[in-house]
Order: C-alpha cells, then structure tokens, then sequence
C-alpha cells in the first residue's frame, strides 16, 4: 500500500460526494421551484418509486445507486424503493460483465431488475398493512417565507447581480465545483475516457454551475450552505473516504480474491458475504470464475443481488440503521433465489 492507492481513494470518495451533492442541489433547487408539488406526487404513489429505483438500479455503474440513495435521504423516496434498488444494481461490475460476457451481463441485468420490483412491492404491501407511511419525511426540504416570490434564475439582470456582489459562500462553491468541472474534463477526477458516466457528470456540472451562479442568495445561503453542505458534505466525504481506506487495509492483508479461489466448496455462501463489501474489485473474481467455468450462475446471481458496488457509502453517513436492514434483506434474498436456483441446476 503506498500513497498513489490512498491518493486514490480520496479522489473516488471526491467524486461520490460531489455526484451526491449535486443530486441534493438539484433537489433542492427543483422544489423550491415548483413550491414542492413534483415530489408530493412522487412521494405518495409506492409503485412510482419502486419501478424508477428499479430502473435506476438496472442502469450499469453505481450513479443510479447514489441518486436513489440522495432520494431517500431527503425522504422523496421510501424504503422500499431503496432496496429496489440495491437489488438490482450490482455496481461497476456491470461494465465488465457486459464486456465479458454481453448475453450473461444483460441477463443479470434483467433478472436483478425483475427481483429487485417483485422485492420492492412485497416490501410496500407489508408497509401498507403495518401502516407503515410510503415515505418518511425527514424535513431536509421547506419552503421559507423569503421564496413566496418565484426566482428571476433566467434573467441576465440577476446574474450580473450575484456576481458583481457576490458573497463568500457563493464564490467558494463556484470556484469549487468549476474546479471539478475542469479535472472531470481533463480526466485527472472520474473516467478517463468519455463515457455515459463522464457525460453524465458533465450535464449536472452544468446544472450545478447554472444554479450557483443564478439563484438568489438566500437560496444559497439557506439551502446550499446551510443545509446541503454544512449537514452533508463533511459527513458523507469522511465516511466514504474511511470506509475506503478501512477496505483498502483489509485487501492489504487479506486477499479476498484468494481466500475465494482456495474455497470453491463454500462458493455460494462466499458469494453472499463478499457481497457485504461495499467496494466493487472484490467482487471482479466472480464474473472470472464465471467466465471460466468454475461457478454456476446461481452464484453469480447471489453476489450480484447482494453486492451493490459503491452504491451504498453515502448511505452510511446518513443511516446506518437502513444500511445494516437493506443489506440483510440484500443477503436473504441473495441466499434463497441462490440456494433455490442452484437446486434446480442452475
């Protein structure tokens, strides 16, 4: 282990933070523009968070993974759609698998994906019946009395107001994110190459840069500031980054991918408790095992219901109370439809 690894994990744990932060001005920024009319409608109709979370989950990589997460932080999104989701994605893995192995790859895609809705809604059902509300407001979003007048955010007017008096919070975020902007686009922060994720980022970059220089300064100081930065940012940030070099120490003197090689009789249950790990290289022996001939595909499915790449760090800084209960559900699903398909041969 020397500095270049622990340099690296500080700038992925960058990243994640800044792509949660991102989705949480974004949130922001639309409910005070429509007064908090879209998540109402959102909020209140289980089935609509557990299809989106479903397909959010389906997408490749882990974005999808940290905009649910940043949902159900906010409380727009309920538990229900959170474990929809960390079914059905299983991380950075997709891209290899789907590089590897294409018809496998969309076939995990797609099953996780069907297990991760029919979860989602047995999760809701039970909800319903124990009276359990679909979504559990957290009092992250509020309208303020200074908002009852709706933002000129389009007009050239205010921008040359925020910027020729513009106040310290203001400058430091744009400074900040135009920062992260320009590593994202010389590659030295997130992919190297351009990707769906690299133009993704891109997009809410733009976003960001649009909102921070157009808002009026109460949003930036009330909700930006006081809200988004000084209640998430830190939090997020050190969990992610510790978590990371917690997992980096262990993989320094304990070589998961060995341990899983030299114990090929305990497979599926290996495959289960690996996938506790929220980092995504442990999980890489699998698909090559798989691709070799080594596992059957009930064990690949099992680690890939249960493993959910990255997708679950910002989790931690908020709750670790749902962490530990997704990722049990995670391992009991994982385990039967592991154990079931494995004893029909699958």
């Amino acid at each position: 282990m020397d500095f270049s690894q622990i340099f690296g994990t500080f700038k992925e744990a960058l990243v994640i933070t800044s792509f949660v932060l991102m989705i949480l001005l974004i949130v922001e920024y639309i409910h005070v523009q429509t007064r908090g009319s879209w998540e109402a409608y959102f909020q209140q109709r289980g089935w609509v968070q557990i299809l989106f979370a479903g397909l959010l989950g389906a997408t490749p990589g882990c974005i999808g993974a940290f905009t649910v997460v940043s949902l159900y932080t906010h409380g727009i999104t309920g538990f229900a759609a959170l474990v929809t989701t960390m079914i059905a994605t299983f991380g950075d893995e997709a891209f290899v698998v789907l590089a590897m192995l294409p018809g496998t790859g969309l076939l995990l895609i797609a099953v996780t994906f069907i297990i991760g809705v029919t979860v989602g809604f047995i999760i809701l059902i039970f909800e319903k019946r124990k009276g359990i509300p679909v979504y559990r407001p957290r009092g992250h979003l509020v309208i303020h009395e200074e908002e009852n007048e709706p933002c000129r955010c389009l007009s050239m007017e205010t921008l040359r107001e925020n910027l020729r008096g513009i106040s310290f919070a203001r400058a430091i975020l744009l400074t900040g994110f135009s920062l992260f902007f320009l590593f994202l686009l010389t590659g030295d922060i997130g992919p190297e190459r351009w990707n769906w994720v690299k133009v993704t980022f891109t997009i809410l970059l733009s976003a960001t840069l649009f909102i921070l220089a157009t808002v009026p300064e109460h949003f930036i100081q009330e909700h930006l500031w006081r809200h988004v930065i000084r209640k998430h940012l830190w939090r997020i940030f050190f969990w992610t980054w510790g978590t990371f070099l917690v997992l980096l120490l262990l993989e320094h003197f304990f070589h998961v991918e060995d341990w899983v090689r030299n114990n090929t009789a305990y497979m599926m249950l290996l495959a289960i408790l690996v996938g506790i790990i929220p980092e995504s290289g442990p999980h890489m022996v699998f698909i090559t095992l798989f691709a070799q001939g080594h596992i059957p595909f009930s064990v690949l499915l099992a680690n890939s219901i249960v493993q959910d790449g990255h997708g679950m760090l910002p989790l931690l800084a908020e709750s670790r109370r749902a962490f530990i209960r997704v990722k049990l559900i995670n391992m009991l699903v994982g385990a039967l439809v592991g154990y079931v398909l494995m004893l029909l041969g699958g």
